[in-house]
């Protein structure tokens, strides 16, 4: 997948600068809510919720954050109602694009979302139009020191890794959604932070983009997209070639 794992580093870069921690925590708590909503407070009976607590950790999210995530989940601090609605789209070059929401007005999160595409050179389409291209996998990035493919590896293969990408100082892994807990506990037991753990869509049909214009766009529209209070989470399958993605950074 040839420019994916840059496209992660050019986004990485940009977010560790905005270091928009009060939206990842806000995304991680609504999980953790509706996880708990859906299948109760205890983790160990519940793989969606070990796996949202699997990104909090990962993410560094407080304990007390997180309690009260749960809480809310169950009922015992008012009731949590959010609805989960996943838009199908295209991007500037025919991209596939899948954004999930957890929201509590479906008009609202609608709205935004199809506004974001009409002003990005996109389009909202029907559902199963792009899904089908995704599978949803668990998903790790690592920078600095942590980056070490070797170690990587020797770690997280037994745990469930089934790709490992390094390059320029940053690491991903892919895994089955249910070694995102496994993978977790090996790197932190070794002392290895993570900068993301959680479990989203990926592409198995990239599509590829070789104009800076359209590398361009389609970037607004993610960033656009990614600030809506109601978005968890935004996939595509931009296949960028390198060149253009070092024009953008």
């Amino acid at each position: 997948m040839s420019g994916h794992s840059k496209w992660a580093n050019i986004k990485h870069k940009k977010d560790a600068a905005d270091k928009k921690k009060g939206k990842i925590f806000s995304r991680i708590a609504k999980e953790i809510m509706v996880a708990a909503k859906a299948g109760g407070a205890d983790a160990s009976a519940n793989p969606r919720l070990r796996s949202a607590l699997a990104a909090a950790k990962a993410a560094n999210m407080p304990n007390d954050n997180i309690d009260r995530a749960v809480k809310k989940g169950i009922g015992e601090l008012g009731n949590a109602i959010f609805e989960e609605i996943v838009y199908e789209g295209y991007g500037p070059g025919g991209v596939a694009v899948l954004v999930e929401c957890l929201t509590d007005n479906r008009n609202r999160s609608s709205s935004e979302v199809r506004t974001a595409f009409d002003r990005c050179n996109g389009n909202l389409a029907a559902s199963g139009a792009v899904s089908r291209l995704f599978r949803r996998q668990a998903h790790f990035i690592l920078s600095g020191a942590a980056a070490d493919e070797d170690k990587l590896m020797e770690l997280t293969l037994d745990a469930g890794a089934e790709d490992i990408d390094c390059e320029d100082g940053y690491a991903e892994i892919w895994a089955e959604p249910n070694a995102l807990e496994a993978i977790n506990n090996v790197l932190s037991e070794a002392g290895i932070t993570t900068d993301e753990a959680e479990v989203m869509q990926r592409a198995d049909l990239m599509a590829e983009i070789n104009e800076v214009g359209l590398a361009s766009s389609l970037m607004k529209l993610i960033d656009r997209l990614e600030d809506l209070d109601d978005v968890q989470r935004v996939s595509h399958n931009a296949d960028i070639s390198d060149e253009v993605l070092e024009s953008l950074e």
